[in-house]
């Protein structure tokens, strides 16, 4: 799958003369939950992953505008893998003088992605430091998961500065995944009260967003997948007895056609064992993947070897679905402007990539003792992917309409600005709401705001190690089911000879709310302060930054995006 690069270049790099940061922003600081064991051996070896400067990134991000507006003659023109390598490709010169640099030090077992902008070498952590300087490699563990990372920052060489967004492998922890089973006192006070709450299963979804048995996938050529990256991995037992217990009436797959990466042993993950099983049960009857990305070894991470994965492989599902993220604050700029570029090459590839909104309301930060600011994450406010918040019933007992769901991840990113598409429904809500939004200090007005759709994501059954578990929460649970109505709308796209939807937010947004259910009750949370009290944004009529524009009405959004 990868090209094995030897490198038999004379040595031109002197060692002496060394430039900046690439990443002077990114926090390197590690979290309490990991215990620091202390430096590697000099021998050890590392794996890390360099991103390459890459030709082109304006051009990339006006394609991905023509072929992703339903206005566009270009509209669904998607490019293939070999014309986005062509697109992106670093020059010859970036390629050369990296290589040069890697192999003046003895790098020389490398492999490369076919877009030739990643490049992942061996090396033994003694040659890292000296290729990196300021790296000081330490083992850290968080329970059972041990990891490779640098404690402090790197540089490079001055001649190479120029030619790489960011070396991979040095920073980035894994965040601690979500509890999805951790209800709120105020929760369980209020169901304990009322009586069970029997929970969303399969057939509650569809008969809330209009699903009926014959709504499945019959195209030969359409398939969708998950990606867990948090040692997670579902059991494919679980996932026949839930099909079993609850998908009874539609016709479905009870087992993944194609696990990429390691399927582990033993005990199944709830993150996972939600995604799959939702996804599939929404989806139903379609191909579906797995993408297993721990890791080949502890230095690598594993969101990003899922991006470089995606830029190696010509045959992929059309719709992903990712239950993960990060505090923007806590990633360089470098780092996620280049996983921006990745999520437009997906884009401009036709595929369609939704990411959770998190589970954290509006976030929190503390800058001091007597001023908060809220928190976006990422991928979240990524303006290239479409973005899943989260709702519950109005009435917990009966299918009804829906409020938000006050876990709901949303607001407004400190990094990326508003994209056009959103513009003029952004900026109805903030004017529309202005005296009841939070203090213009506590979030960034001009920034891209999310989430884009939202789905039900309170209480759902899972079945984990053969047992159905309820009470599972969480955005991780709105993402596939978003993830199995696009992979229906396009399965009959494709049965028409239609291309895939690919990059959905430019459609979704002319549509203005169209074929979708408006959510227009309830606020998620924030900071806990005098000043907004908990409270953060609050959903209104049209688009809000809780639920975006609202949940699926399956049929009637089949029907919009076939009319085009």
């Amino acid at each position: 799958m990868h090209a094995l690069l030897t490198f038999s270049i004379p040595l031109l790099f002197s060692s002496l003369a060394w430039s900046g940061y690439l990443e002077p922003d990114q926090d390197v600081l590690i979290p309490d939950d990991w215990t620091d064991a202390g430096r590697v051996h000099s021998t050890e070896e590392l794996e890390l992953t360099f991103a390459l400067k890459q030709q082109n990134t304006d051009l990339l991000e006006r394609t991905l505008k023509l072929v992703s507006d339903p206005d566009s003659a270009q509209n669904g023109k998607h490019l293939t893998l070999e014309e986005v390598s062509s697109l992106v490709r670093p020059t010859e010169l970036t390629q050369k003088v990296v290589r040069r640099w890697l192999q003046s030090h003895g790098v020389t077992n490398c492999l490369t992605v076919r877009t030739r902008d990643f490049l992942q070498c061996s090396m033994t952590a003694e040659v890292a430091e000296k290729l990196l300087p300021g790296s000081k490699f330490h083992r850290y563990i968080r329970d059972d998961h041990s990891l490779v990372r640098s404690s402090a920052p790197y540089s490079v060489h001055d001649d190479v500065h120029q030619h790489l967004d960011f070396v991979g492998g040095l920073h980035r922890l894994p965040p601690k995944g979500q509890d999805l089973r951790k209800v709120s006192p105020n929760r369980k006070q209020r169901w304990s009260r009322m009586g069970v709450h029997l929970g969303v299963t399969p057939s509650i979804l569809r008969a809330r967003y209009n699903l009926t048995a014959t709504d499945v996938g019959t195209a030969q050529n359409n398939s969708q997948a998950v990606a867990q990256f948090l040692e997670q991995y579902f059991n494919p037992a679980d996932l026949a007895e839930f099909m079993g217990i609850f998908g009874r009436s539609f016709k479905h797959f009870s087992k993944v056609d194609t696990v990429v990466g390691t399927q582990a042993a033993g005990k199944a993950g709830i993150e996972a064992s939600l995604d799959v099983e939702y996804i599939m049960s929404t989806g139903a009857n379609i191909s579906t993947w797995v993408f297993n990305n721990q890791g080949r070894h502890e230095s690598q991470e594993p969101f990003l070897q899922w991006m470089v994965l995606l830029s190696n492989m010509s045959d992929l599902p059309w719709v992903h679905t990712i239950s993960y993220g990060d505090d923007e604050d806590s990633l360089s700029t470098a780092y996620m402007m280049r996983i921006n570029t990745e999520f437009m090459k997906a884009g401009v590839r036709g595929f369609s990539l939704l990411f959770a909104s998190g589970d954290s309301g509006a976030g929190c930060k503390h800058l001091d003792k007597d001023q908060n600011t809220f928190r976006p994450s990422f991928p979240a406010s990524s303006p290239y992917v479409t973005t899943i918040g989260g709702t519950s019933f109005k009435n917990p007992f009966k299918i009804t309409s829906e409020i938000t769901d006050y876990i709901s991840g949303g607001g407004f990113s400190n990094v990326f600005k508003m994209p056009d598409y959103q513009a003029s429904a952004v900026e109805g809500y903030l004017k529309t709401e202005a005296a009841t939004l939070p203090p213009l200090s506590y979030f960034n007005t001009s920034g891209r705001a999310y989430p884009d759709m939202a789905a039900l994501s309170d209480n759902y059954w899972v079945v984990i190690n053969r047992v159905p578990v309820p009470w599972v929460s969480g955005t991780s649970a709105s993402t596939p089911v978003v993830g199995g109505v696009l992979s229906l709308i396009n399965d009959q796209r494709l049965l028409k000879g239609r291309p895939a939807l690919g990059f959905l937010n430019p459609r979704l947004y002319k549509l203005k709310g169209q074929a979708l259910f408006d959510v227009t009750e309830g606020c998620h949370l924030s900071c806990l302060d005098e000043v907004v009290q908990g409270k953060g944004f609050c959903a209104a009529p049209s688009w809000d930054p809780v639920t975006g524009w609202g949940t699926p009405n399956y049929p009637a959004l089949l029907a919009a995006l076939l009319a085009e």
